[in-house]
This record gives C-alpha cells, structure tokens and sequence, in this order.
C-alpha cells in the first residue's frame, strides 16, 4: 500500500485504508483489533480497553456506581437487585444473587471462606485437600452428614464450600494434615461412602478436580531453599509430563480448562521454575505457584475410590522427597523406572494404582471402576 490515506494500526501494527481505521484514546487501530482489545460500557456506551473493564461488560465508574458482584458465585448483579443477610456478623455486609440468598446456608460456606488453619499430625509435611463432588446437590442436609462423619471427634476438620465450576454439588476441603494423619486418622474411607450413598461422583462427574496444598516450610528450612525444591518440582512435571497426565486421570481438554502446563523445555530445574513466574498464567496450572504458604497441585482428577484418593496423596509425597533429597544432577539424570522402583513397597495403594495406570513395572492387575 501507498498513499496518504495509507494508516498503521497502533495494535497489529499492519497497513489500512484510512476508512478502515478507527481512532481510539489517541491510537489508530483497525477494526480487528478495536474489537479484540476494546469493549462497550453496556451501561454508559462508552468505549473502554478490555484490560480496563470489569469482566468485558462494564466501566469501573458505571460498575462502582450501579453493580457488585455476588459474593458466592461471583456473578454482576445491580445494586438494587442485590440481597444482603444480617445472620452472620462475618458476612452481613456481602451482597448475594437471588438464587444464592435462597440457598445460603452456614454449612456451605461461600467460595471465598478460608478460616484459619488448624494443623493434624506430627511432622512438617502437611497436605491440605480440596476435594470436588457433583451430581448429587449443593444440598446442606447432604453437607452434614458428610461434615458429621469428618468432624466426629469434635475436631473441625473438613469444611465444606460452593465451587462454581460445578453443576450440583461442592467442595470438601481439609485443614492442613500429615500424610499419616490422612491415612489413619480422617475417615476418608466413610466419607467417601457416604458421599456415593448420597449419590455424588467425583471422577465420574467430569467436573471434578482433587487438589492439594502443600505447606511451603516442609520443601526447605529458607525461601531460597524452598525455591530450590519447587524448581525441582516443577523439572519433575515437565519432564514426566505423559506420565503424570496419565496418573492424574485428566482430558486434555480438563488440562487446558484448569490446570494447565507450564512448558518452556527442561533444560535445568531452576530455567523450569524462572520460565513457570514469568508467564504468569495464574493459579488455573498443574501446579499452582499463587499462594503465599503454599504449591498446589492441581492436575489430578476427583475420585471418590478410595485406593485412588490415597496413591495421589502418597505420589506427591514421593515427589516431594525426590525434590528435597535429589540434587539438580541427579534429577535431571532420573528416569521414571528410577523414580518408581523409589517407591516404598509399605506404600501399597500407590503401587496398585501404578500398576492399574500401566505406569509401574508389573504384571497385569485387575481394575476396578472410578468414581
């Protein structure tokens, strides 16, 4: 092109005809990218970057001014539609949808809820554990009776919590607890039950993630020691990734929706961890760097099987003893025979489950189905 009616697109930085060029906030742009990058104020009808407005829809003036957000499912509703409750001291001032206002019930708290953690167990490794059922309801009747049989001895344990990202059901999340504790003192086993009485799913369902917080002061004694850790961590995903994928039970349709790869080769454990803070992708990523006490390890699939539940609890831990007692050398030169044949042969729900994923040096086993 040529010409004086010729126009460089601030955005893409291509050529255009002068009438296919928009001027916005100072800036030429084509029509490509003004729609990509720019949005319509839906209540002003101003034109406002994309970057600026509250979720693609609203300019934060008009949004202050009229809107808020609901504080459970996070939804915009306008001020004058919003409900707010005077029951809880905690939340009096939160604004809540219809539908959540209806359903509100002290026993599923909130998305946001995070009481302050109470520690099970001796020792310094500690996994919290988020764990998704659906299908069954957002029920509170269903809540108790799942809570009653957690917290029977009094202790509070679990609690409870809405998640939007399922159809009808909730999250079940734990206090922080040893590995030991998660084993021999919680009553997984009956909770399970009960939650597949009360008909949930949680592998089944397709919606369903099981996560887990691990504490921060159980990868070293030092930031820069616990740094070192979490880059060895990271190296052990994406050098393992296939056989990780395959253990977490995930689609790689689920991958790319919640917890997501960081990539960037796997030159060394430390180019893995400085590649994983600068893209800066947020918490939806296999291993979730976000939080200030924690890593959370986000790609394995919900379950409600049992022996499932306690190999992935026992996998991160075999990942994280790999991490603390291997040199960067001696990580980047393990192989996945090397790491399996490191298992423990007392760890024998990891072991079956290895061998029921095809991950394991073994003789063919019977399965039994998820849940």
């Amino acid at each position: 092109m040529s010409g004086n009616n010729i126009i460089t697109c601030y955005e893409c930085g291509n050529q255009f005809a002068a009438d296919e060029v928009e001027f916005f906030n100072g800036f030429h742009m084509c029509r490509s990218c003004l729609a990509r990058t720019t949005v319509i104020c839906e209540e002003c009808g101003e034109r406002i970057w994309e970057s600026d407005s509250i979720d693609g829809r609203f300019c934060e003036r008009c949004f202050d001014e009229n809107y808020v957000h609901c504080t459970n499912c996070g939804c915009i509703i306008s001020q004058n539609d919003a409900y707010y409750t005077d029951d809880d001291e905690e939340y009096h001032d939160c604004p809540y949808c219809h539908n959540c206002y209806e359903h509100l019930d002290t026993c599923i708290h909130d998305y946001y809820y995070k009481p302050e953690a109470v520690f099970y167990g001796k020792g310094k490794r500690y996994f919290g554990v988020e764990l998704e059922v659906d299908d069954g309801g957002e029920d509170s009747e269903n809540a108790e009776a799942i809570l009653d049989i957690a917290n029977s001895t009094g202790e509070d344990r679990m609690y409870i919590k809405h998640d939007g990202s399922l159809d009808n059901g909730f999250e079940m999340v734990t206090h922080p607890m040893t590995l030991d504790y998660h084993m021999n003192q919680m009553p997984w086993q009956d909770i399970m039950r009960k939650a597949i009485r009360r008909r949930y799913s949680s592998h089944q369902a397709g919606t369903c993630g099981l996560h887990v917080h691990i504490s921060r002061k159980a990868l070293g004694d030092t930031y820069e020691d616990q740094e070192t850790t979490i880059a060895k961590i990271l190296y052990f995903y994406e050098k393992f990734w296939d056989e990780i994928l395959r253990f977490s039970r995930r689609t790689e349709h689920q991958v790319a929706q919640w917890c997501k790869r960081y990539g960037g080769g796997i030159s060394s454990p430390k180019e893995t961890l400085e590649h994983a803070k600068n893209t800066q992708l947020g918490r939806y990523m296999a291993v979730n760097l976000e939080n200030y006490n924690t890593i959370e390890m986000r790609i394995f699939r919900g379950t409600l099987k049992y022996n499932t539940f306690i190999a992935t609890l026992q996998f991160i831990d075999e990942i994280c003893n790999v991490a603390l007692l291997l040199s960067d050398a001696e990580i980047q030169k393990l192989t996945w025979l090397d790491f399996v044949k490191r298992v423990p042969s007392e760890r024998k729900e990891l072991i079956s489950y290895l061998k029921e994923r095809q991950l394991y040096v073994n003789e063919p086993v019977a399965i039994t189905e998820e849940v």
